[in-house]
C-alpha cells in the first residue's frame, strides 16, 4: 500500500490520477470517520493509497472533490468520487465482495442500519464529556445520559450471545462503531463501561483485531493530537 502519511494542505500540489488497480482514500490520520474507512480496507485487504487533507487549511482541489471539506474521501481510477463514512464502506462492501461485512439478509442489514443509528447519537457524548473535562466543566450529566444511551449496545451483545455485533466473525457494524472506543481511555469514558458488561468486553476484544492493530494509535499519540485540537492547532503530522 503506497501512502502520503504527511497532510497535504492549500498549497500543495493536486495529486496524479488513481492508479489502476488501486483505490484512493482521502483521511485524516487521527479522524475517527476516516479510520472507518481505513479499517474496512485493511480487513478486506483492498489494495490502496492513502492521501492525508490539512483539514484547517484544505486545498482547492480537495474541496472540488468533496464540497464538504470533510474525510474520508474515496476516489476510483475512472475518477469517481464517494464519500461520507458508512457510505464509503457500505461501498467497498458491495465493490469488493470477497470478504462481506455486511449480512445477505435484508433484516440483519436493517438491524444494523438501526443499531448505526442509535450509535450517531451517542458519539457527541465522547466529544461533550472530554471536551467538558479539559474546560473543567461539571460533566456528571453528560456522563448519566452516555452510560444510559450505551445500554442499547449492551443489550445487542448480550442478545446475540456471541463476541461481535454481528456475531462470532467481526461485521460491518463493529468496524463502524470502534474507532470511539479506541479513543474512549484517552477521553475519559472507559469507566462508565462499568455497567456494561458486554460492551467492556466486546472493547477488550477489537484490539485483538488485525485490522484494528493495523490502523489504531495508543491512547499517548491520541492525546498529544487532541490536545493539540483542543488548543486550536491540530498537530496533523505529529510522530511522523
Amino acid at each position: 500500500m503506497a501512502s502520503s502519511p504527511k497532510c497535504r494542505g492549500k498549497e500543495c500540489p493536486a495529486p496524479g490520477p488513481v492508479p489502476q488497480g488501486l483505490i484512493r482514500l482521502y483521511s485524516m490520520r487521527f479522524c475517527p470517520f476516516a479510520q472507518r474507512t481505513r479499517l474496512v480496507l485493511k480487513a478486506k485487504g483492498v489494495e490502496h493509497d492513502i492521501i492525508n487533507i490539512n483539514l484547517v487549511s484544505k486545498p482547492d482541489w480537495f474541496l472540488e472533490k468533496n464540497p464538504s471539506g470533510t474525510v474520508p474521501v474515496l476516489e476510483t481510477s475512472s475518477g469517481q468520487v464517494i464519500y461520507e463514512s458508512p457510505i464509503t464502506c457500505e461501498y467497498l462492501d458491495e465493490v469488493y465482495p470477497e470478504k462481506k461485512l455486511l449480512p445477505s439478509d435484508p433484516f440483519a442489514r436493517a438491524q444494523h442500519r438501526m443499531l448505526m443509528e442509535h450509535y450517531s447519537k451517542v458519539i457527541p457524548y465522547f466529544y461533550k464529556i472530554s471536551m467538558g473535562k479539559k474546560r473543567g466543566e461539571d460533566v456528571s450529566t453528560a456522563e448519566a445520559e452516555f452510560k444510559e444511551k450505551l445500554v442499547p449496545l449492551n443489550e445487542a451483545l448480550a442478545k446475540k450471545k456471541t463476541k461481535y455485533f454481528g456475531g462470532d466473525s467481526i461485521s460491518m457494524t463493529d468496524y463502524l462503531i470502534w474507532p470511539w472506543f479506541e479513543r474512549a481511555e484517552m477521553m475519559g469514558v472507559m469507566h462508565l463501561l462499568a455497567d456494561t458488561p458486554e460492551l467492556k468486553k466486546w472493547v477488550e476484544q477489537m484490539f485483538d483485531d488485525p485490522a484494528v492493530k493495523a490502523t489504531m494509535f495508543n491512547s499517548e499519540v491520541h492525546k498529544v493530537f487532541f490536545d493539540s485540537y483542543m488548543d486550536g492547532k491540530p498537530n496533523y503530522d505529529f510522530d511522523l
